[in-house]
């Protein structure tokens, strides 16, 4: 890997661990901020939201140049995982989740960009993969370590750490990261031109339901590997280094797959996967054994069709809207982390916590997710002349 994109992926390992962190905490700060876990799901839900209101830097920020972005998002997650880490109540720390998300989707936008105009002629869809690792390298130590710490010491503790993560990001940036120029300034309005066409909304709505269903059930994912997986608190952060695992697996496969064969029927492929995975969870009586596999097919299938759709909203957003673009696959991915907590949590209270209804109410929204890639796929992939960029009319 580039010394450049390993700088970049230390910024998306920062974002990665503050959006996947509160999971592996989430009981531990319930009961610190006196909220049942249904509540503290918002503390997910929140964070989400920051990252929907976060594009507004990018359509603000286009003369920028993309490094000095980089750098002013690493500052906000700075400050929001400070509040997080001192946070005094419910909403103190909702309001510190929603300010760490509010970076998130400007930062891969940005970084997408970058990372493509650093990569080898062919080998974008590897650099992109390799920039995302850093937030499935998140998921397989970050978030266990946030998670250990929880259990061991204080939940607060992980937030610390991350602030000081994204503090040495901003070295590693200044560093090794070249400037390169503005994208194209097409002007405010330019920006969402390529907002026209059909072809964005089939991603973006692919995106927002394929992580309304997922986190229908992985925003539960710690109290679920206790109470139907019946693991052990302490054993929790393992298990959540095998998801992150599996999610640095699939990323790396889903980028590498994205460069041999077209990103939006890659994408459709992993969609399939966590279709099976989620219905396959709601049928698992519970074991151990079953619970594990679960997770890491679950989590390999999350950041399988990461790359993929990255890039591809890249692709259709070129002539100005590059920046926004990619910053829309995360703010479809956050909104339907949002979507999926709030379904979830409405799921498990009308059942009486009953972690099967959750993973249940999911399915649907992935599988429609998969079929919306798998036509786009049928209509604008299918007839793409191969070794020539963009997609066909």
């Amino acid at each position: 890997m580039k010394k450049s994109i390993l700088a970049l992926a230390s910024g998306a390992f920062a974002l990665g661990a503050a959006e996947f962190v509160m999971m592996g905490v989430l009981p531990k700060a319930a009961a610190d901020t006196a909220v049942s876990i249904p509540t503290a799901g918002h503390y997910v839900s929140a964070y989400a939201i920051g990252v929907c209101f976060g594009a507004l830097i990018l359509i603000f920020g286009r003369r920028i140049k993309p490094r000095n972005l980089i750098i002013a998002f690493m500052v906000i997650t700075i400050v929001g995982n400070l509040m997080a880490a001192l946070a005094p109540n419910f909403g103190i720390l909702l309001t510190a989740r929603f300010i760490s998300g509010l970076p998130h989707g400007a930062f891969f936008g940005t970084a997408t960009i970058m990372a493509k105009a650093l990569a080898d002629p062919g080998q974008e869809g590897t650099a992109v993969s390799q920039m995302v690792v850093g937030q499935t390298v998140a998921n397989m130590v970050g978030v266990p370590f946030g998670t250990w710490l929880g259990s061991a010491m204080s939940w607060r503790l992980a937030f610390g750490f991350l602030a000081l993560w994204a503090a040495m990001t901003i070295v590693l940036v200044l560093s090794f990261v070249p400037q390169i120029d503005a994208i194209k300034d097409a002007g405010m309005a330019g920006q969402f031109v390529f907002l026209k066409s059909a072809k964005p909304w089939y991603v973006i709505m692919a995106v927002f339901l394929g992580n309304t269903g997922i986190f229908c059930w992985w925003s539960y994912v710690s109290p679920w590997l206790q109470k139907v997986g019946g693991w052990s608190e302490p054993v929790v952060p393992l298990l959540m280094t095998l998801a992150g695992f599996g999610m640095v697996v699939g990323g790396l496969i889903g980028g590498r797959m994205t460069d041999k064969f077209v990103p939006g029927a890659v994408a459709g492929f992993g969609q399939l996967i966590s279709v099976l995975a989620m219905i396959f969870i709601f049928l698992d009586p519970g074991s151990q054994p079953t619970s594990a596999l679960l997770t890491f097919v679950c989590a390999f299938g999350m950041f399988f069709i990461s790359s993929p759709q990255q890039l591809l909203m890249v692709q259709l957003g070129e002539g100005g809207g590059e920046m926004l673009a990619g910053a829309l696959v995360q703010i479809a991915f956050n909104a339907g982390n949002s979507a999926g907590s709030i379904l979830g949590g409405m799921a498990l209270e009308a059942t009486s916590m009953d972690y099967h209804a959750s993973a249940l109410t999911g399915v649907p929204f992935t599988l429609v997710a998969a079929a919306l890639l798998f036509v786009f796929y049928g209509l604008y992939e299918r007839r793409k002349v191969r070794n020539i960029g963009g997609l066909e009319d």
